[in-house]
């Protein structure tokens, strides 16, 4: 009965949704994005657009976010958002940063990537526009991958701070107490693997389209360069989804190294208590401001 309500909730909540799509405008760049990949089809095999095609979303992705981050050490009125602010970038942090990541990409992510065309084909999961799901289910499906996602990375990555390992895998990637966005995946090379795996059970679980696994790569390069970035901007937008960690949650992990061991979503750790040090940290933080303002007045 509880699963018969629970089909029948979502399917109330797709034909809302559908109903509400059919008011809106036509998007202006759907006509573009259609002629772009109908011609990426018929000009590239399925091969090609799997490999390096997932390969080109990664890297221009990965790159193209980090930009602001970077941009914003060189801007003084930015500063002010800085979470750690006594910590600065380094060029040489940055310069290192930047070599690591590239051996992952291209000897640790590279031959993983190879094999989403198998993937593909193993579970004939089509490249066709005519297949390609509606935005909504697409945001709905990031989404549900970003619960896995979240939930596998907690569980691992407060494993690999166990005392025994983490000296041996995931000190790497502490190096830098006070994060910046280029260092989201700096990592040892076993530690891409681990965490890295929790990316793929969403896919396998609801892809059914390439473009989700495209879709996926932007959604988690955009959460996991926010976080690392070490910069708590105002309006920023990925703070409207429910339960968002945030920049300011995952720097207290670099600058703590306990507990706030989830990636996207704080709810594992407040069932958990793993957040019990950063809540103390905000109410003593509330207190120094009090303090400050009434000697201020």
């Amino acid at each position: 009965m509880a699963m018969n309500d629970s089909i029948n909730i979502l399917n109330s909540a797709y034909l809302a949704v559908e109903y509400i799509d059919s008011f809106l405008p036509d998007n202006p760049l759907q006509q573009p994005f259609k002629n772009a990949w109908n011609y990426m089809l018929d000009n590239y095999t399925k091969f090609q657009i799997a490999t390096w095609g997932s390969l080109i979303v990664h890297e221009v992705s990965y790159f193209l976010l980090c930009v602001p981050g970077f941009v914003f050490q060189f801007i003084p009125y930015m500063q002010k958002y800085k979470i750690q602010q006594d910590k600065p970038e380094t060029w040489e942090k940055q310069w290192k940063c930047f070599k690591t990541l590239l051996f992952n990409h291209f000897f640790i992510q590279l031959p993983l990537i190879c094999g989403t065309y198998y993937f593909t084909e193993y579970f004939n999961i089509p490249y066709e526009w005519e297949e390609m799901p509606r935005w909504y289910v697409l945001v709905a499906q990031c989404f549900g991958c970003a619960v896995i996602e979240d939930a596998w990375h907690y569980f691992l990555h407060r494993l690999l701070h166990h005392k025994r390992i983490y000296k041996y895998i995931h000190k790497v990637h502490h190096e830098f107490v006070s994060p910046f966005g280029m260092q989201a995946e700096y990592a040892h090379p076993l530690e891409t693997l681990i965490l890295g795996t929790g990316f793929f059970i969403g896919i396998v679980v609801f892809c059914n389209h390439v473009i989700l696994l495209w879709a996926w790569v932007i959604c988690r390069l955009m959460e996991t360069i926010d976080v690392h970035s070490g910069y708590d901007v105002p309006l920023n937008p990925l703070h409207l989804v429910p339960f968002y960690a945030g920049a300011r949650f995952h720097d207290f992990h670099h600058m703590n190294f306990i507990g706030n061991y989830a990636s996207t979503f704080t709810w594992w750790d407040r069932i958990f208590g793993t957040d019990s040090q950063f809540i103390a940290y905000k109410e003593k933080e509330k207190k120094q401001q009090l303090i400050t303002k009434k000697k201020a007045n």
